[in-house]
């Protein structure tokens, strides 16, 4: 009934005249005080006890809402915020303290019509279509606020799909008998977007089961490692949140989506959404994932999984083009090709209704950030599979945020898989405590505790705190010799010694911090580069490059295909120098033979270490790189205490807000990298993961640092504390009060809109050129 209720304001005078024809209206034109009305925002004077008081006077009656408040046990209260929520359907909750003058005039008889009898009307019809609402025996509606956002979020969802022309064509006359028509059509709307998957279940049921590992993946033996059997097989379906912690290249992925096949055959969750920290590694993975719902489906009932980048128009296998009002054309739709699937893809807002997408993190955040339509988003999100991917990368204004978002797609009875090859104990347990106070500030555990924790492991929330499940080893373990050198501005060094491994036959994998210094790096290769040498040198089209994030997307993906290609698992012999930023770091799979690396948190430091020798290879390493060998290049000196005055952000490192800007992470990293060098002991990969993360990481590692270090380094820190409080602080400002009904000042989101998008990152700047420019790397592709 509430639902049925969303366009009620649409019977004022100021909405209905805005389509009459001047002949129509009295006196030949629109009155004043009818012009620029709504239907959701115009209508709060009428809510308000001290606004529209004429309106009101009438409309409650006239809509029989005496009855609707009995629907609660709390005098009303619900049935009143949910009425408020059902209002707010376009995207921003309504505020009752709204200051927008009483405009009765539009709420009176004019032209013929009248307001107050299409009210009672419309109050007449929807009893007819309800009956079983009214009569006083059914519950009350659940009193807790997160019912109302969650509704909303189904009540605006349901609204976009209701005004799809394509299934509710436009009837200019009111018909009293077109609810029967627009339950056909519903059903129809439903099944075709992939909400509805009764049919999908009906028919998976029938059939012999997908699930196993060797189903779903194309792996070497077929056979899933200890990782994989831990987090999909032994590990309860039925646990709300599961964290992952293993090494890079371990299989967490498939670990991930062959957890999400399980669930869904139990009946847990109707669909996924996988969350990756940058676009093109959502890019990345949707192939991956594509092949893997190919599998797992029967075509006839096959998702199409969408990629939810803004930007991109992609489904499944298939690409579309916007037309303009709205409108898609997919390159199959001429040959009968099922755009209704689509329709999720077709619109950054409706990503998250896709029963399978593969998109970037933020998309999964406005689901609990302030700004327009996340309530849709949350409700789209609630019944499908959650999963966050390199969750370590979060800062901490995302991790708020996404521990905001946890607790609203947990609360729903959601589920969420989060996964990190290196995430430290505090961060872990600060996500663990989403929604439960047991885990709340303040809950850590020593260093010495931290470090005793299993790794590789799978994580869940157990009575007394967390729940470790250790996966054992995994078959492969990588011994890595870390040399450091002073030489992180000496990009003529750097160059020299890329260059020589690569002529020894090598693939050499060089990651600088910044743009800045990977162009350098580049310009230093290429001067050092003899004619012979040439080939040795990454290229893309035929165009020597480098790889970083300033790139348009179309030159990213061919990027990102030439890196695979070049210095990938099925790479071919000869020696190669790729250069780039932290774009190299993240899900592409580089196999390099050497890697060169300027200093970084030791999280990060294992992530890059992690594209080193990565993959067994029959056929051998280069003579001479056999053993995995990482030189990380430092800034001069015995310890970073000269960037506490004069952080550079050419190097990424320092304080006011460089690319790394905890110094203290980075000395605690600096020391772990310096002390093993020395000795010439090697790290243990995954083996002494833990150790060092939590020992770079670890509050209490970065106290001990401090102190020992001194008076300009113990005020460093406190400044750090000081900018995470601020962070949080904005970030909690800018998350949804779902604790909140719809009748209180808190729900209201203000003008925190576009602060927020320019935090996150806009979901895209539309620039028109007269011509389209090509791709340097491809003259037949236009940028655009």
């Amino acid at each position: 009934v509430l639902a049925a209720l969303h366009d009620i304001g649409k019977v004022n005078m100021g909405f209905q005249t805005q389509i009459w024809r001047p002949e129509d209206l009295p006196g030949g034109r629109v009155p004043a005080s009818f012009r620029r009305v709504g239907h959701t925002r115009d209508t709060v004077p009428v809510l308000d006890e001290n606004g529209d008081t004429e309106t009101s006077g009438w409309f409650f009656p006239a809509l029989g809402f005496d009855e609707m408040l009995a629907w609660d046990d709390r005098d009303g209260l619900t049935a009143c915020g949910m009425f408020v929520a059902t209002l707010s359907h376009h995207g921003l909750p309504l505020s009752l303290e709204d200051t927008l003058p009483a405009n009765s005039a539009v709420w009176r008889s004019f032209g013929g019509l009248d307001p107050q009898e299409c009210v009672g009307r419309i109050a007449g019809l929807v009893r007819e279509w309800f009956p079983d609402a009214f009569g006083g025996n059914g519950e009350a509606l659940p009193p807790q606020p997160a019912f109302q956002h969650m509704f909303l979020g189904l009540c605006t969802l349901a609204d976009w799909i209701g005004s799809d022309e394509g299934w509710f064509e436009y009837r200019g006359v009111p018909e009293d008998g077109y609810m029967a028509h627009a339950r056909r059509q519903a059903r129809r709307a439903v099944e075709a977007i992939g909400l509805d998957i009764t049919e999908q279940r009906v028919l998976l049921g029938g059939m012999p089961t997908r699930t196993g590992f060797a189903d779903l993946f194309d792996v070497p033996g077929g056979a899933p490692n200890a990782i994989q059997r831990r987090a999909a097989l032994e590990t309860p379906l039925d646990e709300p949140l599961v964290i992952i912690e293993s090494e890079t290249g371990s299989g967490k992925t498939e670990a991930a989506l062959w957890r999400f096949a399980r669930m869904y055959e139990a009946g847990l969750v109707d669909g996924l959404y996988f969350a990756l920290p940058t676009r093109s590694a959502a890019s990345q993975l949707h192939a991956r994932v594509n092949r893997f719902i190919a599998r797992m489906f029967p075509e006839e009932q096959r998702p199409e999984p969408v990629l939810a980048v803004p930007g991109y128009l992609k489904a499944g296998d298939f690409t579309g083009k916007h037309l303009g009002h709205y409108e898609v054309w997919w390159e199959d739709q001429s040959s009968g090709g099922t755009p209704g699937r689509r329709w999720a893809a077709e619109g950054a807002k409706r990503f998250l209704a896709a029963q399978i997408a593969v998109g970037t993190v933020d998309q999964a955040m406005m689901g609990a950030l302030k700004v327009r339509h996340a309530h849709m988003r949350a409700a789209c999100l609630a019944r499908n599979l959650l999963v966050v991917d390199e969750v370590h990368a979060s800062d901490t204004y995302m991790r708020v945020i996404i521990e905001n978002l946890l607790e609203a797609h947990l609360g729903a009875g959601g589920y969420a898989l989060l996964m990190s090859a290196t995430l430290g104990s505090h961060a872990r347990r600060s996500l663990l405590s989403a929604g439960r106070s047991r885990f709340g500030a303040g809950s850590s555990i020593t260093t010495a505790e931290a470090e005793a924790v299993p790794y590789p492991a799978v994580i869940t929330r157990g009575q007394e705190g967390e729940a470790v499940w250790e996966a054992g080893g995994n078959a492969r373990e990588k011994r890595v010799i870390v040399e450091a050198a002073g030489t992180m501005a000496d990009f003529s060094e750097t160059a020299r010694r890329a260059l020589e491994a690569a002529r020894q036959g090598a693939k050499v994998l060089v990651v600088r911090n910044t743009v800045g210094f990977a162009i350098q790096t580049q310009q230093a290769l290429e001067d050092a580069a003899g004619p012979a040498d040439h080939q040795l040198l990454f290229s893309c089209g035929g165009v020597g490059t480098l790889h970083h994030g300033r790139f348009a997307a179309e030159d990213r993906n061919l990027l990102d295909a030439a890196v695979e290609e070049q210095v990938g698992r099925n790479r071919e012999g000869g020696g190669r120098v790729v250069i780039g930023t932290q774009t190299l770091e993240q899900s592409l799979d580089i196999d390099a033979d050497l890697l060169i690396t300027d200093l970084c948190p030791m999280d990060v430091l294992l992530q890059r270490i992690g594209r080193l020798q990565r993959h067994e290879r029959p056929e051998g390493r280069p003579a001479g790189f056999e053993r995995a060998v990482c030189h990380v290049l430092l800034p001069d000196g015995d310890d970073l205490s000269p960037l506490l005055k004069r952080g550079s952000n050419r190097n990424g490192l320092g304080p006011g807000g460089y690319v790394y800007e905890d110094l203290r992470i980075l000395e605690a990293t600096r020391r772990l990298v310096a002390e093993h060098a020395e000795k010439g002991d090697p790290w243990i990969i995954p083996g002494m993961n833990r150790m060092l993360v939590e020992r770079a990481t670890h509050p209490d590692a970065l106290q001990t640092l401090v102190d020992e270090l001194g008076d300009d380094w113990i005020v460093h820190g406190h400044d750090i504390t000081g900018v995470r409080l601020a962070e949080g602080l904005t970030a909690r400002d800018a998350v949804i009060r779902r604790d909140a009904t719809f009748l209180e000042r808190d729900v209201v989101f203000g003008n925190a809109e576009e602060r927020i998008r320019t935090r996150l990152g806009d979901e895209g700047v539309v620039v028109t050129f007269e011509q389209l420019p090509v791709s340097p790397f491809d003259p037949g592709l236009e940028i655009g």
